[in-house]
């Protein structure tokens, strides 16, 4: 065995358990006015992007991510053309949902502009020049206020935010309130997907309180998960609409979507991938009927790990 890496960086899961990454170099670290950004050199799992001490994205598996944030509703979807993005700062959910040939607009609302240039500079594998799409309109606000002027109606909102740490810039992201004003600014067949934090055994709060807030706004509601291994956790997404389309698109017709609707080449969507993403183990579908939590701007959902969250 070789010697023992010496530096190592902790992404802490709750107040009891901890993922240990090994990485070569720190690449850019700085405390900007909204959060704490590092981006480091990891073995295993490449340049990886860490927000206020939790980890977001790698480069060996971001894929796996962004894949399934975007492409089980966009290929759902009759075709769409207008897209909002809260988040994603780093560009890959931004580089997914440009891979649609009937996308004419995206709008990506971000609060951190330093996020987006040091991404553009660091992560160039991540947005893939995603920022110089002719069809992105930028947009440096805080996701909540663009929402509250805004007039404009979209095809798919997503909210590709941290997760809501105390104190941090995207707790009163995840709210019934702001769920509420997101309906009004989708269209009839409109979609929002909401990235929703860890789905385990041990942690799933976040994710099973999203999915019950939801439904109480949306008449319907399909969460999903699969296996992020950078963040050795199974991981939640949830997608909410006021019309379901046809859930019962054939397997041969999600594969016939993605070759005419898609641009570039999928490593880890497809049809087989998208019905495994919905099959739900038990225990975790008895979590989510057992949630009554409502998130609310009086009562948000929030982490808080003694002496490693930045934000108090």
């Amino acid at each position: 065995m070789g010697k023992t890496p010496v530096n190592w960086i902790d992404d802490y899961f709750n107040n009891y358990e901890l993922h240990k990454h090994a990485f070569k170099n720190v690449l850019y670290q700085v405390q900007t006015k909204i959060q704490k950004i590092i981006i480091i050199d990891t073995y295993n799992y490449g340049r990886c992007l860490i927000l206020d001490n939790e980890f977001q994205s790698a480069e060996a598996d971001e894929f796996i991510y962004h894949e399934a944030l975007i492409h089980p509703s966009f290929i759902l979807h009759p075709g769409i053309e207008h897209v909002l993005i809260i988040g994603g700062g780093e560009g890959a959910t931004l580089r997914e949902a440009l891979r649609y040939k009937s996308v004419k607009r995206v709008v990506m609302v971000d609060i951190d502009k330093e996020m987006m240039e040091c991404a553009k500079k660091f992560l160039p594998s991540f947005h893939t020049g995603s920022f110089g799409d002719s069809r992105l309109e930028l947009v440096i606000e805080d996701g909540r206020k663009y929402l509250e002027r805004t007039k404009e109606q979209f095809d798919a909102i997503v909210i590709d935010v941290n997760d809501p740490l105390e104190g941090g810039p995207s707790y009163m992201l995840f709210t019934i309130e702001f769920y509420k004003n997101i309906v009004k600014k989708l269209t009839t067949d409109g979609i929002l997907i909401v990235q929703s934090g860890a789905a385990s055994i041990a942690e799933n709060d976040v994710f099973t309180g999203i999915c019950n807030t939801l439904s109480k706004v949306f008449p319907y509601v399909f969460p999903y998960v699969t296996y992020i291994p950078s963040y050795a956790l199974q991981w939640g997404f949830v997608m909410a609409t006021g019309n379901p389309g046809n859930l019962d698109i054939t397997g041969e017709e999600i594969d016939d979507r993605i070759r005419s609707r898609i641009t570039g080449d999928l490593r880890f969507y497809d049809s087989i991938t998208h019905h495994a993403l919905f099959n739900l183990p038990k225990y975790l579908r008895a979590d989510i009927n057992r949630q009554t939590r409502i998130i609310s701007d009086k009562d948000p959902m929030t982490e808080h790990y003694p002496g490693i969250s930045p934000h108090k």
